[in-house]
């Protein structure tokens, strides 16, 4: 992914969902060919130079100051995710940062598969930023089932959104999913925009998607730390569960997951169940690669 064409998509995308009205500008308002604002606008706004800010928007934001960064966002009305996103997009533009590399597989740390796995009464695993599914308590592979049922490793939650019809029925409500999963990569393209195992992972989506396609074209972007998430289990039925996202600070790129029910309540119930399931039906190898034939 090129740093300038992201860049330039995010800001053209970013000033076309601003109308004079939510600026404050109304008075502008009569005589446009576009609902957006327009480079002139922004730049105002932002208190720069139209040709400079023309010059950021055709995706040159290398030596950017913050001050000019905040200045964007808040003239471009920017939510947190999407100023993470630009100073993000900000600090891949600088010098060093532009050689396509192919990462090293991430591991999960001895200690850290320890502690997924003293985490007996609640669903839990590890994700990377391109949304590989790394390891899981038993629990949190029982729930996930559906989705480890595909013995490609890693396993992808982007992939098996888009790609295996099981999706929708695990997903309640499939669109949101497929919202959160495009705009977690859109993050990611940001923080690691030369990263190949995520280019490759998009290419193959937008070949084979045309709902990722369009959804990747949009440029969204959204953080994911907590919340609910609705799931239609082919063993417990219809759960709805709490989810905690915490970023591993020793393994950059990594988040645990934990899932949770209030005590009492038919999802509570509902993971008691699974687990009982989980204990005869989940194999101790569900998320290593089936050996070569």
């Amino acid at each position: 992914m090129d740093n300038s064409d992201e860049v330039k998509a995010f800001l053209s995308t970013r000033r076309a969902k601003i109308s004079p009205e939510q600026a404050g500008m109304a008075h502008y308002s009569r005589n446009r060919r576009v609902p957006g604002l327009r480079r002139s606008e922004v730049a105002d706004l932002a208190g720069v130079s139209v040709e400079y800010y023309a010059r950021l928007e055709r995706g040159n934001l290398a030596g950017v100051s913050e001050s000019v960064l905040d200045a964007l966002a808040r003239a471009l009305q920017l939510d947190e995710a999407e100023r993470v996103h630009l100073a993000d997009l900000a600090r891949a533009a600088g010098p060093g940062t532009r050689a396509r590399r192919t990462p090293t597989p991430q591991q999960v740390r001895p200690s850290l598969a320890r502690i997924l796995a003293g985490m007996t009464e609640v669903p839990a695993i590890v994700n990377s930023g391109t949304l590989d599914l790394l390891t899981a308590n038993p629990l949190g592979q029982a729930l996930f089932a559906p989705v480890l049922a595909d013995r490609t490793r890693p396993v992808n939650h982007a992939r098996f959104c888009f790609l295996d019809p099981h999706a929708h029925d695990f997903w309640l409500d499939w669109e949101r999913a497929a919202d959160d999963s495009v705009a977690a990569l859109r993050l990611e393209a940001g923080r690691d925009p030369y990263n190949k195992r995520l280019t490759d992972l998009v290419g193959e989506l937008s070949t084979r998607s045309d709902a990722f396609r369009v959804r990747w074209a949009a440029h969204d972007v959204r953080l994911h730390r907590t919340g609910i998430k609705s799931f239609h289990h082919p063993v417990v039925g219809d759960l709805h569960l709490s989810y905690e996202v915490m970023e591993l600070a020793a393994d950059p790129g990594l988040s645990l997951i934990a899932f949770s029910a209030d005590a009492g309540s038919p999802a509570d119930d509902s993971l008691r169940v699974l687990a009982s399931w989980a204990a005869t039906h989940v194999p101790a190898d569900a998320l290593t690669p089936p050996k070569p034939v």
